[in-house]
């Protein structure tokens, strides 16, 4: 306003002549040179008001963009927690198939030790019922050795030599059939344990591949999300100040336009 009132003071006159001093055709000029001048004002007034405008939308728009892309940010915080959250849920899956793999490999082994305790009871047993009926059959022989002394001692030392010579052969075979049932559970034993341990390696190995491939994959996942999403952010903020910078030109030219015009006015 105050610069348009210097205008009117500037154009109040002609060549120093007031109105009241001008005739009527310098009076025609001088109202004419006021119309163009207030044509000329109205239009650059108008030009402004559209500027300010372009500026207004401009910074509306990317403002906009900007909440946006916050919220599209905050969205994918969410994601990579919600996979974090997932992954975890795995590793403590993992970890349960492992312990139970452990716990049936444990149950296994107590298994085959009650089962060999057993049947080397059952032969124990078996053992000594059959001692017991030799010891008996031995006591009926002493009888009937006694009985039959007197008749001929001979046939008595033969027969209590051959009687203990059985026994030494059937506790030899009795001892010999024990120590080979033994050995053979203990063989049998030790292959079930190293095959168990083979397997319960194996499953493990192929969990941690598992493991180590999904985890490999998330990583990666994760890196590229947030490599786009850097990539993103970045490409928004270069092209917010591209067109910050492209404005600011644009409002320095539209000064440096005004001020020449002010001056030859």
């Amino acid at each position: 306003k105050q610069w348009y009132q210097r205008r009117v003071a500037i154009t109040a006159g002609i060549d120093g002549i007031s109105t009241e001093e001008m005739s009527k055709e310098q009076l025609e000029q001088h109202i004419h040179r006021l119309r163009e001048e207030m044509e000329r004002e109205r239009e650059e007034r108008n030009y402004f008001q559209l500027e300010r405008d372009k500026v207004n939308t401009f910074w509306e728009i990317t403002k906009r963009q900007l909440d946006e892309s916050k919220a599209e940010l905050r969205n994918k915080d969410r994601e990579m927690e919600d996979m974090e959250e997932r992954h975890q849920v795995e590793i403590k899956v993992y970890k349960q198939k492992v312990k139970h793999l452990l716990y049936e490999h444990q149950n296994n082994i107590t298994e085959l030790k009650a089962d060999s305790v057993l049947t080397l009871k059952l032969e124990q047993d078996e053992n000594r019922t059959n001692e017991g009926t030799l010891r008996k059959d031995k006591r009926n022989l002493k009888v009937q050795l006694k009985e039959l002394e007197l008749s001929h001692e001979d046939v008595i030392k033969n027969l209590k030599r051959q009687h203990d010579e059985a026994i030494t052969v059937l506790r030899k075979d009795s001892e010999r059939h024990a120590k080979e049932l033994q050995i053979k559970y203990e063989k049998k034993m030790k292959l079930l344990r190293e095959e168990l341990e083979l397997r319960r390696k194996t499953e493990i190995h192929e969990i941690e591949e598992r493991k180590n491939g999904q985890i490999n994959t998330l990583m990666k996942n994760h890196e590229k999300a947030f490599s786009d999403i850097k990539n993103y952010y970045n490409d928004i903020t270069l092209n917010n100040l591209a067109l910050i910078n492209s404005l600011k030109e644009q409002v320095e030219e539209i000064k440096k336009k005004k001020v020449p015009t002010a001056t030859l006015r």
